[in-house]
């Protein structure tokens, strides 16, 4: 039988661009969000802040999504001279990952959507 060799690279690009796929749809989120939040206006008690977050969050995901094009398409995890840089933008990806998920977690804390009950 013939056997296929594992491809690092490619496994490493298809999963860059599956993260991606699945960052679209926060990337989406956070604009339904400013766009709600641009709508109400500073009406909303936690304006000035729910304001920064989602802008932080959307600015994050940008810049993750220029790392990750870096890491998938244009590195060579392969080639030993790239695999250094390759391992720091991995990291650095990491981490705006990790930052990203904990402001919208603060986001989702303060519920946007008023659901018509108020709490004394």
């Amino acid at each position: 039988t013939i056997r296929r060799l594992f491809n690092a690279n490619r496994y490493a690009t298809k999963k860059t661009l599956a993260q991606g796929i699945l960052d679209l749809a926060l990337l989406a989120s956070n604009a339904a969000q400013l766009k709600y939040l641009l709508r109400i206006g500073e009406s909303h008690e936690f304006y000035t802040l729910l304001l920064a977050l989602i802008v932080s969050s959307i600015c994050l995901q940008v810049i993750q999504a220029i790392v990750c094009v870096v890491l998938g398409l244009i590195l060579d995890i392969n080639n030993v001279d790239q695999q250094k840089i390759a391992d720091i933008c991995n990291n650095v990806c990491l981490t705006i990952i990790i930052v990203t998920v904990a402001i919208n977690v603060i986001i989702s804390a303060f519920d946007l959507k008023d659901d018509g009950t108020r709490h004394i």
